[in-house]
């Protein structure tokens, strides 16, 4: 796992090539360590990254939310339309700063 802090949010990406284990991971490391930070989660290098192993995310993307903090995840290889709404995905890192801001903006306002 590879962390890098930036402003707004901690960027962690995998290493390995095991997606599973990889979300697995993420859900016990974001409880322990950055459960009080946005998370942008880059899953490019998965070019060929299916539905289901989106989902595999989505406990860890839920928990993070109820604690009022963003979780993004970084992928252009799923069709934005068949991701469920509690899991945001994007393709670049610019669009998941923004989506950041954008949330931020919103709980600042007590959305």
């Amino acid at each position: 796992m590879k962390v890098s802090k930036h402003k707004t949010f901690q960027l962690i990406e995998d290493e390995k090539d095991d997606i599973l284990e990889f979300a697995t991971f993420l859900e016990y490391i974001i409880a322990k360590e950055f459960s009080k930070e946005n998370v942008v989660i880059n899953l490019a290098k998965y070019a060929n990254l299916t539905l289901p192993e989106l989902l595999f995310f989505l406990k860890v993307s839920n928990t993070q939310r109820a604690k009022k903090k963003s979780f993004v995840i970084i992928n252009d290889a799923i069709n934005p339309d068949s991701v469920p709404e509690e899991l945001i995905v994007v393709p670049t890192i610019q669009e998941a700063e923004d989506v950041i801001e954008m949330e931020e903006i919103e709980k600042d306002l007590g959305f």
